[in-house]
């Protein structure tokens, strides 16, 4: 077979699976990063022979995608802020809406000559890197309570030339750094509800990692405990910037008024959803 029949018979495979619109795209994207070559390189070679181990590799990657694996997760890789990261099944695939709350945070630390910023719940280390690879001035931590994804951040962040400028620490939101104090603290932390278990996709719900994804009933407990603790790591004038769920708005503003906080902003995504929260401690 050549490669043209089996991209051809990849297209066929995936139009099966969770996401035929995407079957050929997918199909192709697997081939060339199991062959390492660039789409005009397969484009002028479509009618070489392709068999071997490298064939069979090839249809494992095709079964992993059909039966809804993420293709981030079969690849090990993913781009987020126009960065390369690693990903593993030990950390959410970082998502484009997530890039407006970096946005935020890049705003907010204009206001500090040398901002002090931790990132809760850091995973794959895509906000942290993201901010260190723009804020050359600032000191960024990183706290994650699962060892595997805060080995994934470091590796992320030494990939991308910033790990010096970045201090990994493991636990539990901010209770690794109780006794400090910064100027903002940004977070995109577990927010789906328990009971919509069943109606994520596939890849969502048998792929990535629970532990960031669900945060009790209702999706606000994490919230609950964030957001006060997130005003006591405040300076006077200091940020908290959260990622938010579809719905959650409006519960989230009185938990940020209920602990103090002013000036809370409400960022929409590209749907018009409120996505993102910022407010200042006074």
């Amino acid at each position: 077979m050549t490669l043209r029949d089996w991209l051809a018979k990849g297209d066929t495979q995936l139009c099966a699976g969770p996401h035929p619109e995407r079957a050929r795209r997918d199909a192709e994207t697997l081939l060339l990063h199991l062959i390492g070559k660039n789409r005009a390189w397969l484009m002028a070679h479509l009618d070489d022979e392709f068999g071997g181990c490298t064939a069979i590799g090839y249809a494992g990657l095709l079964d992993r995608r059909a039966q809804g694996e993420p293709i981030q997760y079969i690849t090990g890789e993913t781009e987020f802020y126009g960065l390369p990261f690693r990903v593993t099944r030990d950390v959410l695939i970082p998502r484009p809406e997530t890039e407006h709350l970096v946005e935020k945070v890049l705003e907010l630390a204009a206001s500090f000559t040398t901002p002090r910023i931790v990132d809760v719940g850091t995973g794959s280390g895509a906000i942290a890197v993201a901010l260190a690879h723009k804020l050359s001035q600032a000191e960024i931590t990183a706290v994650d309570i699962s060892p595997p994804a805060l080995a994934l951040a470091r590796r992320n962040a030494e990939q991308n030339g910033v790990a010096v400028r970045i201090r990994f620490l493991p636990g539990d939101l901010l209770a690794p750094v109780a006794a400090e104090q910064f100027d903002i603290v940004v977070s995109n932390p577990p927010y789906v509800p328990g009971a919509d278990r069943a109606s994520l996709a596939v890849e969502v719900r048998d792929y990535e990692p629970a532990l960031a994804l669900f945060a009790g009933d209702d999706g606000l407990q994490v919230y609950r405990r964030l957001i006060p603790a997130a005003f006591a790591a405040l300076t006077p004038g200091g940020y908290v910037a959260l990622e938010i769920g579809c719905g959650q708005a409006a519960v989230v503003r009185s938990l940020l008024i209920d602990s103090g906080f002013k000036q809370i902003e409400f960022l929409p995504d590209l749907q018009n959803i409120p996505r993102v929260v910022s407010a200042q401690r006074h």
